[in-house]
């Protein structure tokens, strides 16, 4: 069979084209060095035919040699949609369906080859799951660890796991495959493990940058960008500085006396290097500017001057690209082409791309347009790695791409927009030399390129640890910070500490650092540990579908696309599936029911046009629900009769005390304003903060609510603190779902019952001692429960504890 397939058409053309790709040149030293060593670091550029062929040659050279039986190659992907692709191309580069000797496994997709001599293309969670069951991975012979350079937190992770792997099973072969040389780092991790370059298959690409483009199209700055040369770079406007402390703006003022000697001695260099005065001058001033925001004026021309002057055009013709940071200034660059008289759209196609637009939308990147008519895409970092538009020819970087990071000092994510680093200013002008040569225009100075970072700071010490923790738990990998201390650049400490006092005091973690019942079951979720909690509670509590639906949109991403122009008429929407709820949690089970009420009825198109929803997304969030349920029942926690899990399915105060549940301590006091006045908002770290103008609840007036506590899934630090999904809260959720309840008597004599000695009720001393003793009752049987999920929860006395509380919630 394999000899016919060689001598088939099909397969001839295809050995044409592997053979032309500069992997396939070196195979013969690449598997010199795989069979000769147990780790091997290989870096390629993007291209260069590593990932579709690196495991074809150790598949194919253990045929050869008669061990096909013993070979099992596993790659893994940062990535689904590249798992699928690549699994697909590999497969037709063989000449046969996905699924025989190659195939591919994502969460909740698969396409599994056969057992032996295969390849396996797979997310990095998937092999992380098998190693639940399959610690020493016995029956793998080679993994492929690719796009190792993007550090993602699960890489960093499985590297160390895999570095501890080697030692005990010696057979193991392991290949860890990056785009950019950094090679040395995870050479020197693995004990100076050999590594090997595979050189790219890109077109040349000319370079520009800030000084060569505002030298080349005479660009003269407005006066706001010649006023920040006054506040040279500062990073905070008068009102914010005010608030920091003597350190903060002392450091701020050394930062300042260091760029404005930076700054002068550019100009000079700049002037020696026979550049105008007055154009160096603007240089320093946009440089200056571009400390802090966009000069999207610049980015107009830039792409102005790119179609006027044709000669510069390599081969002629070719797509435009423009590289920003977020949404907002997508909308802002598009807004100014559109409203331009001379971008006329005859013969210009303009065209965003961004991860939630609907998927429609970007189709239209990838075609190309009729002769006489421009493409010009403007996108966030996705157009990087994730995306190639094959007509791309001129590249415009703005340099600045969003950054999550996170500071446990204050327990708060931030997304800002920050500057890029070599590595993604490297692929960023690699996405314009992929069918002919282009060109880039760097939007910063050589002098910023100078300071730039060599590559990301690791995702492992930006990001909560929580789920980390639980995985390391459940893997039986040892004592977390022992075991995170061997990470190739280990977290800092008190990110760790603050992740294992969540975990503690959630009470997935015992005093001792070992898995508690409850810990055990959110270590086995796929899902984070306060909406597996979540999960558990909704089985309790006879709410589950709605439950279900909110864990899967919390975990995955939101459905709603990005309606460029109609975001009024898509937050009216929102408002109308909210119901008058006052929570984002509920308008996503109602837009999640009404959609599957669509389905039924065959106008489930119809409906996510009408309500801006990705219907991708939608049925991904059905197989998560699924999925989740599958958990639930494997665990204990459901039985077969989904009507008794749903008993209470319909109680909208119910299951929004049960995401206040598993959310908390995650809740925002409201300071009633004057009527018709939005409330003031704090938490108990923040003296103020705002709801993001995602939230049905943003902008609404003090008496639209009728509670003071709102309780919310995330807090991010952009502009400003901001709370996403958020929902409404009455007290008893929190007094029987929160931390410790204490009563006492305030000043005037007054009873009251105090949450985690922060939230705070008046409460007739009778009803306090009841809650008390509801509340202490629950806490039992939840314990109980978690140690025995099944257990008949409804034995008279805690049926009835379950149902007084319920009661008391529904009839607040």
């Amino acid at each position: 069979q394999h000899s016919r397939k060689e001598k088939s058409k099909p397969h001839i053309k295809m050995m044409e084209f592997r053979e032309q790709l500069p992997a396939f040149k070196m195979r013969e030293r690449l598997m010199a060095l795989i069979n000769t060593n147990q780790v091997v670091v290989v870096s390629g550029e993007t291209g260069c035919g590593k990932t579709t062929q690196l495991p074809q040659f150790i598949l194919d050279d253990a045929i050869l040699r008669s061990q096909g039986t013993a070979c099992k190659i596993v790659c893994t992907q940062p990535r689904r949609i590249s798992a699928i692709s690549v699994a697909q191309r590999v497969a037709k580069e063989r000449g046969e369906a996905c699924g025989v000797s190659c195939g591919y496994q994502i969460r909740l997709e698969a396409r599994l080859p056969r057992p032996c001599a295969s390849i396996l293309y797979c997310t990095t969670g998937i092999l992380i799951q098998w190693m639940q069951s399959d610690p020493m991975l016995a029956a793998i012979s080679h993994i492929v660890l690719d796009e190792i350079h993007e550090r993602d937190l699960l890489s960093d992770f499985l590297i160390t796991i895999i570095k501890q792997l080697t030692s005990k099973r010696k057979d193991l072969k392991v290949i860890l495959m990056s785009a950019t040389l950094n090679a040395e780092t995870f050479s020197s991790y693995f004990n100076d493990s050999p590594s090997i370059t595979i050189p790219g298959f890109t077109f040349p690409v000319q370079e520009y940058y800030l000084e060569d483009v505002v030298r080349m199209i005479d660009y003269k700055p407005s006066e706001d960008v010649y006023y920040s040369l006054k506040r040279l770079g500062l990073k905070y406007d008068r009102l914010t500085m005010r608030k920091l402390d003597f350190e903060e703006k002392r450091k701020l003022q050394q930062e300042r006396e260091i760029y404005q000697k930076e700054l002068m001695d550019y100009e000079v260099e700049l002037v020696n290097m026979n550049f105008p005065r007055h154009i160096s001058h603007a240089v320093c001033a946009i440089d200056a500017f571009l400390q802090q925001k966009l000069d999207f004026d610049l980015m107009v021309a830039t792409v102005k001057h790119i179609i006027r002057n044709p000669h510069s055009r390599s081969t002629g013709g070719g797509a435009i690209l423009v590289f920003l940071p977020g949404w907002s200034d997508i909308k802002q660059l598009h807004q100014m082409l559109t409203q331009d008289r001379f971008f006329s759209p005859n013969k210009y196609r303009i065209l965003p791309l961004h991860s939630m637009l609907p998927t429609a939308n970007q189709q239209q990147i990838f075609d190309r347009p009729p002769p006489g008519v421009t493409k010009i895409v403007i996108a966030t970092n996705i157009a990087e790695t994730s995306i190639t538009i094959d007509d791309i020819v001129y590249v415009i970087d703005c340099g600045k791409i969003k950054i999550r990071k996170f500071e446990a000092g204050k327990n708060i994510n931030s997304l800002n927009a920050d500057w890029l680093t070599r590595a993604n200013a490297k692929q960023r002008k690699g996405r314009s030399g992929r069918v002919q040569e282009g060109v880039c225009f760097h939007l910063f100075s050589r002098l910023q390129e100078r300071k730039l970072d060599e590559y990301m700071i690791p995702e492992i010490l930006r990001s909560p640890l929580d789920q980390l923790c639980l995985h390391i738990k459940i893997l039986k990998l040892g004592k977390i910070q022992e075991f995170l201390s061997q990470v190739m650049e280990p977290p800092a400490t008190d990110l760790v500490e603050l992740s294992l006092q969540k975990l503690t005091s959630m009470n997935a973690l015992d005093p001792n650092e070992c898995l508690t019942p409850l810990g055990y079951h959110l270590a086995r979720f796929p899902v984070e540990p306060q909406l597996g909690k979540m999960l558990i509670l909704a089985t309790m509590f006879s709410c589950l579908d709605p439950i279900l639906t909110i864990a899967a949109t919390l975990s995955f991403k939101d459905p709603f696309t990005l309606p460029l122009g109609k975001e009024d008429e898509a937050n009216v929407r929102k408002q109308e599936l909210a119901r008058g709820s006052n929570s984002d949690h509920m308008m996503l089970v109602n837009m999640f029911d009404g959609w599957l009420a669509a389905k039924r009825a065959g106008s489930d198109r119809e409906y996510c046009w009408n309500n801006f929803l990705s219907s991708s997304t939608l049925k991904m969030l059905c197989d998560m629900r699924q999925q989740f349920k599958g958990h639930l029942h494997e665990a204990g926690f459901l039985s077969s009769d989904s009507a008794d899990a749903n008993q209470h399915s319909n109680n909208t105060k119910v299951v929004q005390a049960i995401v206040c549940a598993g959310l908390y301590p995650n809740v925002a006091k409201m300071l009633k304003m004057k009527p018709h006045r939005p409330p003031k908002i704090s938490t108990k770290t923040d003296r103020k903060v705002a709801i993001h103008p995602k939230s049905v609840n943003c902008d609404k007036s003090s008496d639209h609510f009728t509670h003071q506590w709102l309780c919310y899934y995330e807090k991010m630090k952009t502009a400003e603190v901001y709370l996403y999904d958020t929902s409404e809260v009455s007290p008893y959720p929190l007094l029987f779902f929160g931390g410790d309840v204490s009563t006492f008597k305030d000043n005037e004599g007054v009873n009251r019952i105090s949450v985690d000695g922060w939230i705070e009720f008046k409460s007739e001393s009778n009803v306090a001692e009841t809650v008390k003793k509801l509340r202490k009752e629950l806490d039992s049987i939840l314990e109980r429960k978690i140690r025995d999920p099944d257990s008949i929860l409804q034995q008279a006395s805690d049926g009835s504890v379950i149902k007084s509380i319920i009661d008391l919630i529904s009839c607040e």
